[in-house]
């Protein structure tokens, strides 16, 4: 059998078209997405609830009301646990599997919730913050790499994308029970849930920051009791030489034609991804051309989807409406519940466009619709006034807002945790796979703990100028770095990397070749 005629190569496909799985054609891999994908859900209800709980916890909190370091320190200290977490997470994911690493994260995410909840002063607050990031970096790295090793790679960057569809879920689900929370009792909440977008209320919730908060332990329960019943990832298994129970879990992926093929390739590729994963280092990654390349790249991507401002945005939309004048609590909550709305909308477009327009031109364009969306926001805020009820310069910051989610999340939502999940050699996918996702927390908790200090300190226009200029750096970062890895196997992308390291020669060898013949 030829190189073309294996899994492993793109051109498989082309010889076998027949063999293609469409992205909802396999109940079984929907379902492994879906509940690994949970783990994102927590991620985006964490990061949308935070936004809306914060207007209450300042009512109830003095403290936090008259320090805007002490509201940055709520929203930030979960990040502070989730680069903790995904540090961890990689080296986690490698040692003891995808699915342990997940059913930890949920345990983890759950005490801190019930934390949070029960929080008698703003400090036990933030201590469950910290536990609820932990969870959410272990779970930012594993879900990603979890649902890219059990995807065909015709469909990959879909599934991926559905992690990403799911935190976008998540901030939506979390905005509306914000606005539930405010508008009714904690006992009907869910029943009317639905009906408080457009039937209001007179009555608040005692402790109603404490019901939002502490809501966000239910997914993970769910997720933890359903992760039991589901897989370990079929190549961490081959690695682990528990070739039986791969197989399992890949008959239930695969026809019988193709499923012969993907065993043998992965029997091949076992051997050496076994020598690779004993000689694995974490200066590898520096020292090591290839891989510093694709680590580049990987984390370059992570760093910007934060500092173009997309949690900034998701964080403190609420403050960000009442910045432009509409000074209602439920009516910034709604306007909020209306952008996340959008952003979810955004994901399940870039779930198509993904495997269709590629991941660099997705990336391309809507960075360059951000760009435009940053400016509008930033000319909303430098030529209005804040001190009147809404008014035009208001309406055009939501209207800004809008657009900037509308371009953001079909491209820069999902881009970065697609393109990680499979630029990485087996060997490292864990390793780098934690890494960049620590400079995605890095970088979000920089803009999260600097972004009202900047704004209070240069004014919100210029805040906003500022990120539309770090938008335009991102856009050549991507042209200049990222190369295209739409419909190519993991063993091709690795070659990419191979191509730029060492150019187009066929005497391009591994570093770890490298190194074992040194």
């Amino acid at each position: 059998m030829t190189i073309d005629s294996l899994p492993g190569s793109s051109g498989y496909l082309d010889m076998y078209p027949e063999r293609k799985i469409s992205l909802f054609k396999n109940p079984y891999i929907m379902g492994l997405t879906i509940v690994a994908g949970i783990g994102g859900l927590l991620f985006g209800y964490d990061t949308g609830v935070i936004s809306g709980a914060l207007l209450y916890i300042k009512d109830d909190f003095v403290a936090v009301r008259e320090s805007s370091f002490l509201q940055e320190t709520i929203v930030s200290m979960a990040l502070v646990g989730a680069m903790i977490g995904a540090s961890a997470g990689g080296w986690i994911n490698d040692a003891y599997g995808r699915k342990k690493a997940t059913l930890l994260a949920d345990i983890i995410f759950a005490l801190g919730s019930v934390v949070m909840a029960a929080a008698p002063d703003p400090y036990i607050l933030i201590l469950g913050r910290l536990l609820v990031g932990l969870g959410v970096g272990i779970a930012s790295v594993t879900a990603p790499v979890y649902i890219a090793e059990a995807s065909p790679s015709e469909i990959r960057g879909g599934l991926v994308g559905m992690n990403v569809l799911m935190i976008t879920g998540g901030q939506f689900l979390s905005y509306l029970v914000n606005l539930a929370f405010t508008e009714h009792e904690p006992s009907v909440v869910f029943l009317y849930s639905v009906l408080t977008v457009i039937q209001l209320l007179d009555m608040q919730v005692p402790g109603t920051w404490r019901w939002m908060l502490g809501v966000a332990g239910v997914p993970a329960v769910i997720q933890f009791a359903l992760m039991l019943c589901m897989p370990e990832s079929p190549r961490w298994l081959f690695m682990k030489d528990r070739k039986t129970e791969a197989i399992s879990v890949l008959t239930k992926i695969y026809d019988v034609y193709r499923l012969e093929d993907e065993v043998e390739y992965l029997n091949s590729q076992l051997e050496e991804e076994r020598q690779k994963k004993r000689d694995v280092r974490y200066l590898d990654v520096f020292r090591r051309k290839e891989i510093r390349l694709a680590f580049l790249a990987g984390a370059g991507l992570q760093a910007f989807q934060q500092f173009t401002g997309i949690n900034t945005v998701m964080y403190y939309s609420p403050t960000i409406v009442q910045m432009a004048g509409f000074k209602s609590n439920q009516l910034a909550l709604l306007l909020s519940l209306i952008v996340a709305a959008m952003n979810a909308a955004g994901s399940v477009l870039g779930i198509y466009l993904i495997d269709h327009a590629g991941r660099r031109k997705l990336a391309l364009s809507s960075l360059a619709g951000v760009i435009v969306s940053l400016l509008i926001l930033s000319g909303a805020f430098l030529f209005g006034s804040s001190d009147s009820t809404g008014g035009l310069s208001g309406w055009f910051a939501v209207i800004g807002l809008a657009l900037y989610i509308a371009f953001f999340s079909p491209g820069m939502g999902p881009v970065p945790w697609t393109v990680n999940s499979e630029i990485y050699p087996e060997a490292y996918r864990g390793i780098c796979g934690g890494m960049s996702a620590t400079v995605n927390w890095v970088s979000n908790l920089i803009v999260a703990q600097s972004f009202l200090s900047i704004a209070d300190a240069l004014g919100t226009g210029p805040t906003f100028l500022i990120l539309a200029g770090i938008a335009v750096i991102a856009f050549v970062f991507v042209s200049c770095f990222v190369p295209e890895t739409k419909g190519l196997t993991f063993e091709e992308v690795e070659n990419i990397w191979k191509e730029r390291a060492w150019g187009n020669g066929s005497n391009t060898q591994s570093l770890l070749e490298q190194r074992n013949e040194s």
